[in-house]
């Protein structure tokens, strides 16, 4: 049984947790172009060794960030998300007014 340390409810079952990603710099939304978002959404670097990646434990609803080597599936290190994060994103609708068609 492998077991992940979550950052919030400690070591659990690894069938508790669901990947989310890699760790990549989110482009500006309101001024990257469709492809530069795309890019950003889509693709991954899928690199061979030490990664950081979002996971989500399933029961809690809570997202955190690992550091794994993806050669060994070895799970470094988890941590909470504030610890790179000072602040939340907030999407919105673009207004109209803002951008007439």
């Amino acid at each position: 049984m492998k077991i992940m340390p979550c950052p919030l409810n400690g070591p659990r079952n690894i069938s508790e947790f669901t990947y989310g990603g890699e760790l990549t710099a989110m482009p500006d939304p309101a001024r990257c172009t469709d492809a530069e978002w795309a890019d950003y959404v889509f693709n991954q670097s899928n690199l061979a060794g030490v990664v950081r990646e979002w996971w989500l434990h399933n029961a809690s609803s809570y997202w955190f960030l690992a550091e794994r080597d993806t050669v060994t599936d070895e799970i470094l290190r988890t941590f909470d998300p504030r610890e790179i994060f000072s602040q939340r994103v907030e999407f919105r609708a673009p207004d109209p007014e803002e951008h007439p068609a």
